[in-house]
């Protein structure tokens, strides 16, 4: 018959009288809403910050910088909000979704027109797009997107909107644009540069756009955040010398 092992009474006794260790907790994690031009390098930032001696882990989720905003109001939960421009951080300022103090631009970027690599339409110059073999333009809508409203501000620029307005084809963001872009659904897009260096060979970049406002990526710490000091760091985090380097690695500009 097996017989338990059985520790001496004297060991039982010392082990009852130890005291018990401390269990150490675990910092909760950071919720970060990216404009999805920042979903490339995302990964790459949340793992520097996470690596930081007074770091924390990132979950992090990713759209248009206006739809995010939008989502704040509908108590979704974010510490952090990365806009694709300042004026979407200054709207959620004004609706008390973020903390005006907080406020920091990270980065820049720049529009550009693609194509399609294999395509074989003359389009050599954004001008081109008022010509008829051009039928549909990607474009992010102005209302909820900064990428709109640049891409929009760009085509004001060249007097182009009566050519262009029936070609446009409305897209919740840059990225969306892009994707349809890639599946040869448009015959042209206007995203950041970013989207086009992600999409590598598939594309072809036109034109570097002008006739715009800067565009400069900002960082908020949102109201409902209940970490505003771990938030607070990841948003000096992203100027530091470290995070600016991931971004420009990825194609956007150091400020």
């Amino acid at each position: 018959m097996h017989t338990p092992f059985l520790l001496p009474r004297r060991r039982v006794l010392i082990a009852l009288s130890l005291p018990a260790l401390p269990v150490l907790a675990q910092p909760a994690a950071l919720q970060v809403a990216a404009a999805s031009s920042l979903a490339g390098v995302m990964p790459a930032l949340a793992r520097g910050y996470e690596a930081l001696p007074a770091g924390a882990p990132v979950r992090w989720h990713s759209g248009g910088s206006g739809l995010l905003l939008d989502a704040l109001a509908l108590d979704k939960p974010a510490d952090v909000l990365l806009a694709a421009d300042g004026d979407t951080v200054a709207r959620g300022v004004q609706r008390r979704l973020l903390r005006p103090e907080s406020a920091r631009a990270f980065a820049g970027n720049a529009l550009v027109l693609l194509v399609g690599a294999a395509s074989k339409l003359p389009i050599q110059r954004i001008t081109d797009l008022a010509r008829s073999e051009v039928q549909q333009i990607a474009v992010a809508r102005p209302t909820s997107a900064p990428a709109g409203r640049y891409a929009r501000q760009a085509i004001d620029a060249k007097r182009l909107w009566a050519s262009v307005q029936r070609k446009i084809v409305p897209t919740d963001s840059a990225q969306a644009a892009l994707d349809l872009l890639l599946r040869d659904e448009v015959d042209a897009a206007l995203v950041y540069r970013t989207d086009g260096l992600k999409a590598g060979a598939a594309v072809r970049q036109v034109e570097v756009l002008a006739g715009h406002e800067p565009i400069r990526l900002t960082a908020a710490v949102t109201q409902a955040s209940r970490q505003a000091e771990s938030a607070a760091r990841f948003v000096q985090y992203l100027r530091g010398e470290a995070a600016q380097a991931l971004l420009v690695a990825a194609g956007f500009s150091a400020l």
